[in-house]
């Protein structure tokens, strides 16, 4: 198996290269719609070749939701299977958005499908639930090593839900949100020039001044633009660890297709604010 160099390594250049966006392809049905296409496997395919096209030339991360794809059964996911290798043949890296959670051989079998470097899926980094305990995601960290991909942990999620799992307090007087992190730190110990295992934290939260996000790994950001994040928002919730935020527009995006050159006005004004906002900070 070929190995890549680190995902935190490659992830740090597009970055630094392209700016730190990450653009989500989420071709739910209403989307589909807005787009003036059929919510089918055609419609599915348009959509997915247009981002692809649009942006995977320009931004550092694109961020594929599977379900949105795996609902068309196998041909939904051979979509996927092209959506991902195009935009990976275009330099964006591709952070695959299926929040994986399971034990044991289930969960190897589930790191083997996104990160294994043959594998017809292979993504830069995958999502991952820790909440079966953090030790069941090893399978995942270790072919993520393996392979030089990387994985990004749910820990402070930016749906109200969440915290009842994330907020709460362990016997130890340490918050479950809070261990998560600690672990990924412990993971990217010594690494440069950042660590290949990151957190998912909402920019949506507030101020987080209270947990140590600075993980030496990045942190995947959802809620800018339709969630009511914006920009200038992100040195206020993450604080000195702003440097290492991939903040993820979606819809902000998307609702600019199907014009092509519409999406990429759009991405580049989002890629702007958020350089603008993280050199500021």
């Amino acid at each position: 198996m070929t190995v890549l160099e680190p995902f935190g390594a490659r992830l740090r250049r597009a970055m630094d290269e392209r700016g730190p966006l990450c653009v989500g392809i989420d071709p739910h049905a209403s989307l589909l719609a807005e787009w003036g296409l059929n919510d089918d496997v055609a419609g599915l395919e348009r959509f997915s070749r247009t981002v692809v096209e649009a942006v995977a030339g320009r931004v550092a991360v694109l961020k594929p939701q599977s379900a949105f794809f795996e609902r068309f059964g196998s041909r939904g996911v051979a979509v996927l299977e092209t959506s991902v290798q195009e935009a990976r043949a275009a330099g964006a890296l591709v952070v695959m958005d299926a929040k994986r959670g399971d034990i044991g051989s289930t969960m190897a079998a589930y790191a083997e499908s996104f990160l294994h470097k043959d594998a017809p899926l292979f993504s830069d980094a995958l999502t991952v639930s820790p909440y079966l305990g953090y030790g069941s995601l090893k399978p995942a960290v270790d072919l993520a090593r393996e392979s030089g991909a990387g994985l990004f942990v749910l820990a402070l999620t930016s749906n109200p839900e969440g915290g009842e799992v994330q907020h709460a307090v362990r016997g130890d007087g340490l918050g479950v949100g809070a261990t998560m992190l600690a672990h990924l730190a412990a993971e990217n110990a010594g690494e440069e020039p950042l660590g290949s295992f990151g957190a998912v934290v909402g920019a949506t939260l507030g101020d987080l001044s209270s947990y140590e996000l600075d993980i030496n790994g990045p942190l995947l950001a959802p809620g800018i633009g339709a969630q009511g994040a914006t920009p200038a928002d992100l040195p206020g919730v993450f604080g000195a660890a702003v440097r290492n935020v991939v903040p993820n527009v979606s819809r902000g995006v998307l609702r600019h297709g199907p014009d092509v050159a519409a999406l990429r006005t759009a991405a580049d004004r989002f890629a702007a604010e958020i350089r603008t906002a993280v050199t500021a900070s």
